[in-house]
């Protein structure tokens, strides 16, 4: 069996760490992924995955990246079960992140829509691809929260 997905979008939240009981990171964010196609005016332009990173990587997602920033993952998707406060059965469907690339630097244009800059590592270079240059900002109008 396969179970493989590569996304390149934009993070519509600033990453927030987490620990579990046992002091591991998490971090949970949502990414915006450009649709391929036009869409109608009722539609969104983007599709909204959420993913979740642990560990170092978690910890480096908070530490480089804010809302709005490029970045490139490599995971699977994973299907978890809970329940909520009330009793309720919930199932979250998400990307597990086995590889998370930064794809641009604080010197780049299209930093985040809300004007905080964010920090990539020294060895990070952009991507100079005509998809990247014209990808659009990530507006508080284009996250549904």
């Amino acid at each position: 069996m396969i179970n493989s997905v590569v996304l390149v979008g934009r993070l519509t939240n600033d990453p927030e760490l987490k620990k579990t009981e046992s002091n591991i990171s998490v971090v949970n964010f949502s990414l915006a992924v450009k649709k391929r196609f036009a869409v109608e005016k009722d539609e969104r332009d983007a599709y909204f995955i959420p993913c979740v990173a642990w560990r170092n990587q978690a910890e480096n997602l908070c530490t480089y990246i804010k809302k709005g920033g490029l970045i490139g993952i490599e995971g699977s998707i994973q299907e978890r079960r809970y329940q909520d406060k009330d009793g309720n059965n919930r199932t979250v469907v998400e990307v597990l992140c086995n590889s998370i690339q930064f794809l641009e630097n604080k010197k780049s244009e299209n930093v985040s829509s809300n004007g905080n800059d964010y920090q990539s590592p020294k060895n990070s270079e952009p991507i100079e691809d005509e998809y990247f240059k014209t990808a659009q900002k990530i507006t508080d109008d284009d996250v549904p929260f």
